[in-house]
């Protein structure tokens, strides 16, 4: 039999940037016996965490919530709002901005794919600019979607998705704003209305603090307008009958129950603490971690400060030094996972998160594995990168305050 639990005495370091750790009070939620999902106390169940969720991406419109993953999510915004051969202006910025634009030709969309050039461009935001410019190229409004990444998991960088929302304005362009915070939910600030994005794409298993399995499309009108007279073909993905069911708090298919139990307990932990709290937490963290690289005399993936990322940090690799080599000695040596580099950056940069279930310790004990690790693998550190994140973390207190409003 297959041993999943095998760490020998205490727990293991899950400090890759999702899936995340789940909170104790989740697991217990998440344990509680199974229900009928077409019973009145499902239907009560549904209703609520429909409502709160609301207050996650910042919204007074529908939030569809499907038993998937966020890659389902990606589809279901793509399919639920556009035809065959529609041209998409989609940005790079690493490695899950590619994976969205490959699920868009197998689509049978024609997606454009605009960015910086080579690997630099996987250490920059999206340049609104450059939007901009080619809607105004597009006169005949032949893009139907602008798709970009919030928080770029694959390289740390949170860019700027007012400035995007604003370049569509500023071309007068018809075109929806479709964004994926899959990794920016819940951990890095995100305004679903005010930024005038039509779809948002996230998942469970980040800032929420969940397991994988559940997957978001939070919707506006203009969307859920214009997904009447879109083509492309789709059922288990469809809008339509989700919000009629979920008028009463049901699906129109099996959901995910129990991961519905954990999701309301997400959403109650998240908003007894406040919002605000929760992304000054993340921010603090983000700032921690990058006090250690620095001070280790590496560079961080992400070369705008202005776009460090609340939820991850990657950490780049002297020339002639395998990152994932590193990865192995730590994860061998101090039971501890990070991400690895993915496409342009494999091999280049490691990822540290610090989202969801962890604190001050936990991050320290973290970046102390990596220093281990990498002075075994024979990287050349300048500094301790434990001793200024501990400085950092000592300078800057935590204000363990909670609102028990939830506002």
């Amino acid at each position: 039999m297959l041993n999943l639990d095998f760490h020998p005495t205490g727990r293991h370091f899950l400090q890759i940037p999702g899936p995340s750790p789940v909170p104790d009070r989740i697991l217990r939620a998440m344990s509680l016996p199974t229900i009928d999902h077409r019973g009145p106390e499902f239907g009560a169940l549904g209703l609520e965490l429909l409502e709160k969720i609301k207050r996650i991406f910042k919204t007074e419109h529908p939030v569809i919530i499907y038993p998937a993953s966020g890659t389902g999510a990606w589809e279901a915004a793509l399919a639920n709002t556009l035809s065959p051969g529609d041209q998409v202006l989609m940005f790079e910025t690493g490695h899950f901005a590619t994976l969205w634009h490959k699920m868009a030709l197998r689509l049978q969309l024609e997606p454009e794919f605009i960015g910086l050039p080579d690997y630099e461009g996987w250490r920059q935001g999206v340049q609104a600019d450059m939007i901009e410019a080619r809607l105004k190229e597009d006169s005949n409004h032949a893009i139907k979607a602008v798709c970009v990444v919030h928080n770029e998991t694959s390289t740390g960088v949170t860019s700027d998705i007012a400035s995007v929302r604003r370049a569509i304005d500023a071309a007068n362009h018809p075109a929806l704003l479709i964004v994926d915070t899959i990794s920016g939910l819940a951990s890095a600030d995100y305004r679903h209305d005010e930024w005038g994005v039509d779809v948002t794409v996230s998942g469970s298993q980040k800032g929420l603090m969940l397991p994988p399995g559940i997957s978001f499309n939070a919707l506006s009108s203009k969307a859920i307008e214009v997904s009447k007279g879109a083509t492309l073909p789709r059922s288990f993905w469809a809008w339509d009958e989700i919000l009629e069911a979920n008028k009463n708090g049901y699906w129109p298919y099996t959901p995910s129950t129990n991961l519905l139990y954990g999701l309301n307990e997400a959403l109650d932990m998240l908003l007894e603490e406040g919002m605000e709290q929760v992304f000054e937490r993340h921010a603090r963290w983000g700032a921690g971690v990058r006090a250690a690289v620095q001070a280790w005399g590496l560079e961080i993936q992400c070369q705008d400060p202005a776009l460090y990322s609340p939820v991850l940090t990657g950490v780049v690799m002297p020339e002639g030094i395998d990152a994932d080599a590193v990865r192995k000695i730590i994860y061998e040596r101090f039971d501890l996972s990070l991400g690895m580099g993915l496409g342009k950056a494999k091999g280049k940069m490691f990822r540290i998160g610090h989202l969801g279930d962890c604190n001050d310790l936990t991050l320290i004990a973290t970046l102390g594995g990596c220093e281990a690790g990498m002075k075994l693998a024979g990287v050349e550190l300048k500094a301790s990168g434990v001793t200024a994140a501990l400085d950092y973390f000592a300078e800057h207190p935590h204000r363990f305050s909670r609102d028990q409003s939830g506002q």
